[in-house]
């Protein structure tokens, strides 16, 4: 069993041991046990407030092992929209509502919820049921790494 404590960012560079599947609320936590796919047992202990991204790294306690964390595919709902406005009024609505949320420029992604799909298809977008890697906005006060 390993402990990891230090955060990295992304490097393509690096040699890592393994890849650690996390979905979005294992990415936010600090202080957890994961085991990987091949059996192995990590415990995280980082700082408070972590939020780990796709292609992050993290490294042991010892320095002796890098684990690349990947975003491992969840249940999601995905919105489109027909116009730029109408998406951006929905990313309004629902950042009203606090919700975790992946932006881009064609769709918002949010974890499943059916008030919110029902709201948002009465809004005249699109909402599929998806399972794919879901990566939130860290949010406009997120330290960056």
């Amino acid at each position: 069993m390993l402990t990891f404590t230090k955060h990295l960012p992304a490097n393509p560079d690096a040699v890592v041991s393994c890849s650690l599947p996390m979905t979005a609320d294992d990415r936010t936590r600090s202080r957890h046990r994961f085991e990987t796919d091949s059996g192995q047992v990590l415990h995280l202990r980082l700082p408070r407030g972590t939020v780990l991204r796709d292609r992050d790294l993290l490294e042991s306690e010892d320095g002796s092992c890098l684990v690349l964390v990947s975003a491992k595919p969840e249940s999601v709902l995905t919105a489109r929209a027909s116009t730029p406005l109408l998406l951006m009024r929905a990313a309004y609505h629902l950042g009203n509502r606090h919700v975790a949320l992946e932006v881009a420029d064609d769709y918002l992604r949010l974890s499943p919820d059916s008030v919110l799909q029902g709201m948002l298809e009465k809004m005249g977008l699109e909402v599929i049921a998806e399972i794919v890697p879901f990566q939130p906005d860290m949010g406009a006060y997120a330290h960056s790494h």
